[in-house]
């Protein structure tokens, strides 16, 4: 719901979130919203700004449809995100208070198992305290980058709502903890903005909004989020992503003499092809699980090598029988949290990201002429993409190898083939 003073009437628009309501005033509708990434600002204060239009429209909430979803962070996108295109739908809502029938409670149920309110799992029926459950769970989400209730399936996760089990990780900001405290609470008479607690008043006026104006909030420009991946150690620091400085440089940036003459093929290094040559002069092995090839081969070298992946490597499974051209173990972050996976950039380009326990693809990080890495520190790397920044950390501490060779293989994709498209 959108954060405005609007009593009477809102105007629900069509959006994948079909419970996004923006004021009638405006002309214009959202876009789909990119998913993926984390949503965490870099301060507390950025990170508030995301959540606090849905204390003033949980405070005006109007009459819901007949299945009501339970509320997300998805379900929250404002500003610049929401300011294109224009509306396909609207809907007029009358307020909660008009209707007795939902008054105090609805009896359907419709959302995401991680959100779900204790009292909708052992009563069977919400209230509108429920809602301030659901905004403890965003603003957990919004800080640690993952949901508080987390498990291998629904039944797990709602025995963990049922019996309160979640915990903070580290480097939570502390006036955030005070607040999911205080929403997370089984008895949804106790949660902080509830009729029982004198209302929404004392929960605007908590510690971790102190820096939102509630009276104008509807006319206030979104901070800016910028990518940002916090410290998990003493030997860490917190790490921000400029992303608009990042793409002028990468503009200018020119081919150095070192690598310049590195290419995918033997025509564009001036290399003669030489059948049988040896290949492995090319192949830089840091362990057992990483390594880095030069890009100087010829066409048959380059056969050579795959034949050599194929039979050898683990990881040859998961790259669709295209060559690996670096590989090694990261750390994904996602928010406070982060996974083991192993890495691989391969030609086409493609960038693979496998759970290295399971050995199963978990995913790929779309290439395009817009993709940019960022080393931060010795460990610490963004891989920047138009709808998501990747956090990833190299526990070798060679995060600026993994940029370079970014940074190479998108050199001959997009300079020395500027028209190809992406195999």
């Amino acid at each position: 719901y959108d954060a405005v003073p609007i009593q009477s009437s809102v105007v629900l628009c069509s959006c994948p979130s079909p419970s996004m309501v923006r004021p009638q005033t405006e002309s214009s509708a959202a876009p789909g919203v990119p998913s993926g990434g984390s949503r965490q600002g870099p301060t507390m204060d950025s990170t508030a700004a995301e959540p606090r239009p849905s204390a003033p429209s949980l405070q005006h909430t109007t009459q819901p449809p007949p299945q009501p979803r339970k509320k997300r962070p998805e379900d929250f996108k404002f500003g610049k995100i929401l300011g294109e295109g224009s509306f396909s739908t609207v809907v007029l809502a009358r307020e909660l208070a008009t209707s007795r029938e939902y008054a105090t409670r609805a009896n359907s149920f419709v959302g995401t198992a991680q959100y779900v309110s204790p009292e909708l799992l052992t009563e069977k029926s919400a209230c509108k305290s429920s809602d301030l459950w659901a905004l403890g769970c965003i603003i957990y989400q919004l800080v640690a980058g993952l949901p508080p209730f987390r498990a291998g399936n629904e039944y797990l996760i709602f025995q963990k709502i049922i019996k309160l089990e979640y915990d903070f990780p580290e480097k939570f900001f502390p006036k955030a903890r005070d607040l999911v405290e205080k929403l997370l609470v089984l008895d949804a008479t106790k949660r902080l903005g509830c009729e029982e607690m004198e209302g929404y008043s004392p929960l605007k006026a908590h510690p971790f909004f102190e820096s939102i104006t509630w009276e104008n909030l509807h006319h206030q420009t979104p901070p800016k989020l910028t990518a940002y991946l916090p410290a998990m150690s003493e030997d860490d620091e917190d790490c921000y992503g400029n992303y608009d400085n990042l793409l002028s440089q990468f503009g200018c940036m020119q081919v150095s003499s070192s690598s310049s003459s590195h290419s995918l093929s033997a025509s564009d290094a001036g290399l003669p092809q030489r059948a049988g040559s040896n290949i492995e002069q090319y192949i830089h092995d840091l362990d057992t699980n990483s390594f880095e090839l030069d890009l100087q081969f010829s066409e048959d070298e380059k056969r050579l090598l795959l034949e050599k992946q194929a039979s050898g490597n683990p990881w040859h499974q998961f790259v669709e029988n295209n060559l690996i051209l670096k590989m090694g173990p990261v750390d994904k972050r996602k928010g406070l949290f982060a996974r083991r996976r192993q890495l691989l950039l391969t030609e086409g380009p493609h960038l693979y990201y496998v759970d290295p326990v399971n050995k199963v693809l978990k995913g790929e990080i779309p290439w395009s002429q817009e993709l940019r890495p960022e080393a931060k520190n010795f460990k610490t790397f963004f891989v920047h993409t138009p709808n998501r920044t990747y956090y990833l950390m190299d526990p070798s501490g060679n995060a600026h190898k993994w940029c370079k060779k970014i940074q190479e293989v998108w050199r001959h994709r997009y300079q020395s083939h500027p028209d190809a498209a992406v195999q």
